[in-house]
């Protein structure tokens, strides 16, 4: 995350409140920005490390047939489009806080998503990620709702959370909950805008199998995927 420029060519669209301030959405030229309290979050620029946050998960669960996948934090879209750029995926569900989001994904960064939100195969869920990870959410079978693949992207990292209250998803009881709601061999991946070794090895301690990516970026650290399988 960086300041933004008072100087940009890039034009306010919309200014709303927010669980924790407020967002702004801005144009650039022929790109959106989205603006969390005057710092930057996201854009529709590149998107690499945000495809490769589900690409890594699906090319880790092999040949495994009709994926059910979670996409935690709906951004631009990048990652639920890749996510439905995979035959075997059958179902993606995504888990995002911010309304507002929801509304720009099926607005003017619809696009950007390849009009993702549209697929028969998606379900939208308004809700903070680390309460619903915790909640007793049922799926047909009034078992917990579970998953193949994991594949989260809510702050700029395990140690850089948008709010206080996500640092509880990376701690020892945060990825027991999130390892409880993947099926058998299932796979779990986190985006990341910096590295982070402790984290790493505390996914070491609880996955029989953990890869850290690192995307290089046009500015800053390179951006970190972290990979952790279930055995």
């Amino acid at each position: 995350m960086y300041t933004i420029d008072p100087t940009t060519d890039a034009r306010e669209i919309e200014r709303v409140p927010a669980a924790d301030g407020e967002l702004v959405l801005r144009r650039a030229g022929e790109h959106y920005e989205i603006i969390s309290n005057g710092c930057f979050l996201m854009d529709t620029r590149a998107g690499e490390s945000e495809r490769l946050l589900v690409r890594s998960a699906l090319d880790a669960l092999g040949d495994v047939p009709a994926l059910r996948i979670l996409v935690g934090g709906l951004g631009v879209g990048f990652t639920l489009r890749e996510a439905l750029t995979e035959p075997r995926v059958a179902h993606v569900t995504v888990i995002e806080r911010e309304p507002h989001v929801v509304a720009w994904g099926r607005g003017p960064l619809a696009p950007f998503s390849g009009h993702a939100l549209t697929d028969p195969r998606v379900s939208v869920v308004t809700a903070d990620l680390v309460a619903w990870v915790r909640s007793p959410v049922t799926g047909p079978d009034a078992a917990p709702e579970r998953f193949h693949a994991l594949c989260l992207d809510i702050d700029n990292g395990p140690e850089w959370t948008v709010t206080d209250g996500n640092a509880s998803l990376y701690d020892d009881a945060g990825l027991d909950a999130l390892r409880a709601r993947l099926l058998p061999g299932g796979v779990l991946t986190f985006w990341s805008a910096s590295a982070s070794p402790a984290f790493a090895d505390r996914l070491r301690s609880r996955f029989a199998q953990v890869t850290v990516h690192r995307v290089a970026v046009p500015r800053g650290e390179p951006d970190v995927v972290f990979v952790a399988r279930e055995m």
